[in-house]
């Protein structure tokens, strides 16, 4: 997260993670590294999973087999290789993880309040993962399935940037009505702030959530009506170079 130009410390350019010898600084600016496996592990999900991931490397059939065998059938490798942009090889080691993790092939919302709380012990995680599972958990069914949890991963990690913003809005739009209210959008900030924790550099004002709310609806209500539309969100989002900005917040704690 960037303040002032300033990187907050203890999130970095991902959380906490030093950028790699991958990114390159041009006129001042940090480009992106190419999609490796490293580049993915900068994602707190990605990087819970395979940090899961045993050392020997399985061949393809073992993968089938166990995509088969896990009680909740996650789809075939293929067909999720068709609904992602992951590789086989990516799948299969996303998967590997996963199942080392849910055995049952769900992930409830303890589990993602367990791994936000392992990411950013300085701060308090839990509201953010309430948010965040939500998100994730379509359905509204209290659990995550695998080919679910990938189709996200995918979306937030290599999707386009109206398909990322398209996510973004389903995030904000806690009661899932199709609206953001500015209320919404200060309990999601308010999360990630709360996320990153009062020991950060430059220091979090307490104020700085409700400034930064007041700020963006203004300009994403553009009937003032007092609601935000996915139409409203997305063309102010591609208009405006500090929304963008902003909203790659969500790079650095997914």
């Amino acid at each position: 997260m960037q303040k002032d130009g300033k990187v907050v410390d203890g999130v970095g350019g991902a959380n906490g993670v030093e950028a790699g010898p991958g990114r390159k600084k041009d006129c001042g600016k940090w480009q992106k590294p190419r999609f490796t496996r490293k580049a993915l592990m900068r994602c707190c999900l990605v990087r819970w999973i395979i940090a899961s991931t045993g050392p020997k490397e399985q061949d393809s059939s073992d993968s089938d087999l166990e995509l088969s065998s896990v009680r909740h059938q996650p789809e075939g490798l293929e067909q999720l290789q068709s609904q992602t942009k992951f590789t086989r090889k990516e799948l299969q080691s996303l998967y590997r993880g996963f199942k080392n993790e849910c055995p049952s092939g769900l992930v409830d919302e303890e589990t993602f309040k367990t791994i936000y709380s392992q990411f950013f012990p300085q701060g308090d995680a839990t509201t953010y993962a309430h948010f965040l599972f939500n998100a994730f958990d379509l359905d509204r069914n209290g659990s995550i399935r695998f080919e679910d949890f990938v189709i996200g991963l995918s979306v937030l990690l290599r999707g386009s940037v109206t398909e990322k913003l398209n996510w973004a809005f389903n995030l904000y739009d806690i009661n899932k009505d199709g609206y953001i209210t500015k209320e919404e959008m200060l309990l999601i900030m308010k999360s990630i702030y709360d996320m990153m924790g009062r020991y950060t550099y430059p220091t979090v004002r307490d104020d700085a959530p409700f400034e930064h709310v007041e700020k963006f609806f203004q300009k994403m209500d553009r009937n003032r009506d007092g609601v935000v539309t996915i139409e409203e969100f997305i063309e102010t989002c591609q208009k405006d170079d500090n929304i963008m900005s902003s909203m790659q917040l969500f790079e650095n704690v997914i």
